[in-house]
Parts: structure tokens; C-alpha cells; sequence
């Protein structure tokens, strides 16, 4: 029976409509299962801790030169900005009050983690992606290695402890790139300037960025395994893969950003 071209199109679209929401819940089932496989192996012994301490060492200590220059550089723009908007009305004051809310609530985990998650999500995709189109991680398997630990499980512990470290020293420096531009450049007291910085600076602040940090971590380097781990074979999948890694886990971490703010600073 012949149909109108209008039908046609409708049905076509539907069953593209169809494909996408069936290709999503596909991927999301596929993800909350990996999630749930790696949180049991990240609970439960044997664990490889020397692999452990090589990916600390990879992902903490080699990730702080770029979140150290994005905190510093964002910690005086912020001053920058925050004195010109605030001469408008005479609360030039305020400006100490703003950068180390500012880098303690938001921009230092955030910046931080969409950094590692540019330098460390990108490489553990590309490696892991490596090793499934070369085979590596089915010789883990015959050699009764289990891949999960070995190679997922270690990147994971380490991306959720080092990045709250991270975020830590770099609230300091951004702080420090406030003061600096505050003292130096628009003449403030540096004294006056410590003192508002510790006055406005309430506990919860670190402790909100903090959690934060250890989230965006957990959230990294399991997007980046995960792509990584079910990467197609050849070297255009390898790519697919750090490419929906880095894209997957900046989009996660501006949701997650919004989802633990109002988590603890809604009334």
C-alpha cells in the first residue's frame, strides 16, 4: 500500500527518534553496570598498590603545574574583574571576600577538574583504548588477571584522591593570584586583605569545593575508562573514545557542579 510522502517522513523521523533513545539507554545501562563493577572491585581486596601509587604520582603530581597557572591566572582576572564591578558602587572592599569564595566554591574544582579532566580522562581512554584494539587487556584475562583491577580500579582510587589534593593547592594559589593583584596592582593593605580573606572564609567553602573534587574525580576517570575499556578496534576508535571521554566528563562535571551546590548551600 503506498503511503504519502508526509507519512513517510513522520515515520522516519519516529524511528530515528527510536534509535537515539534506544542507542541512550543502551549506553547508560552499559555505564551504570560498569559503575556498579567498579565501585564492588574498588571496595573489596586484592588490591595493586603499586599500580596505585604509579597512577597517584601520574595523575596528582603531574597535573599540577596546569591546574597551579589556570588557578593563579583565574584568582587575578577574578580580582580584576571583581574591583572594576565593585568601584561602581563603592565596595571595592569586597574584592578579598569574592576571590576566595569564588576559588574555594567554584572555580577551583571546576577548573581543576575540567583541566585533569582534559590531561587525565583523554589519557587513560587513549591507553586503555590502546590495549583493547591490541588485545592487551584479553592476554590479562588468559593470564587470570583480572582487567578490572588491574587497570580500572587503580586509575579510579587515585583520580578521586589526588583531585581534592589538587583542588586544595589550587584554591591556595588562586587566593594567592587574588592577593597578589589586590596588593600589588590596586593598592591594598595587605593585612586588611589576609584579614577579610579569613574573616568571610567559612569551613564549608573548602568543604563544599573539596567534595566537589573528590567527584569530579570518581566521575574523570570513570568516563575515561569506561570509553577506553569498550573502545571499537582500530585507531579511528581509540580516538572515538578520548574524544567522548573528555566531552562526556566536562559535561558531567558542570551538572554535578550544580547538583552539589544546591546540595549544601540550598536552605
Amino acid at each position: 500500500m503506498n503511503t504519502s510522502p508526509h507519512v513517510d517522513a513522520a515515520l522516519d523521523f519516529m524511528a530515528l527518534v527510536g534509535r537515539v533513545f534506544l542507542g541512550f539507554v543502551e549506553r547508560a545501562g552499559r555505564l551504570s553496570v560498569f559503575t556498579g563493577v567498579v565501585l564492588f572491585h574498588c571496595l573489596t581486596p586484592p588490591f595493586y598498590i603499586r599500580s596505585l601509587v604509579r597512577q597517584m604520582v601520574e595523575i596528582g603530581y603531574y597535573s599540577l603545574p596546569v591546574v597551579g597557572l589556570t588557578t593563579l591566572f583565574s584568582g587575578m582576572v577574578l580580582a580584576l574583574q571583581s574591583y572594576t564591578g565593585f568601584a561602581r558602587f563603592s565596595a571595592e572592599s569586597a574584592v578579598a571576600t569574592v576571590v576566595v569564595i569564588s576559588m574555594t566554591r567554584e572555580l577551583g574544582p571546576v577548573l581543576a577538574g575540567l583541566m585533569v579532566a582534559g590531561r587525565v580522562g583523554a589519557s587513560m581512554a587513549a591507553e586503555l583504548g590502546t590495549m583493547r584494539v591490541t588485545e592487551q587487556i584479553d592476554a590479562l584475562t588468559t593470564l587470570s588477571t583480572n582487567p578490572f583491577r588491574y587497570l580500572v580500579v587503580p586509575r579510579v582510587l587515585a583520580a578521586t584522591l589526588m583531585l581534592p589534593l589538587l583542588v586544595l593547592v589550587g584554591d591556595i594559589i588562586g587566593v594567592f593570584g587574588g592577593y597578589m593583584i589586590g596588593t600589588w596592582k590596586l593598592g591594598f593593605n595587605p593585612a586588611i586583605y589576609i584579614q577579610r580573606t579569613w574573616e568571610y572564609m567559612q569551613a564549608m567553602d573548602v568543604i563544599s569545593g573539596l567534595v566537589k573534587a573528590g567527584v569530579f574525580g570518581f566521575l574523570i576517570s570513570l568516563t575515561g575508562c569506561y570509553n577506553g575499556y569498550h573502545s571499537d578496534r582500530g585507531a579511528q576508535g581509540v580516538g572515538q573514545a578520548t574524544r567522548n571521554a573528555v566531552v562526556s566528563a566536562s559535561i558531567l562535571i558542570l551538572i554535578f557542579n550544580y547538583m552539589i551546590t544546591e546540595l549544601f548551600f540550598t536552605q
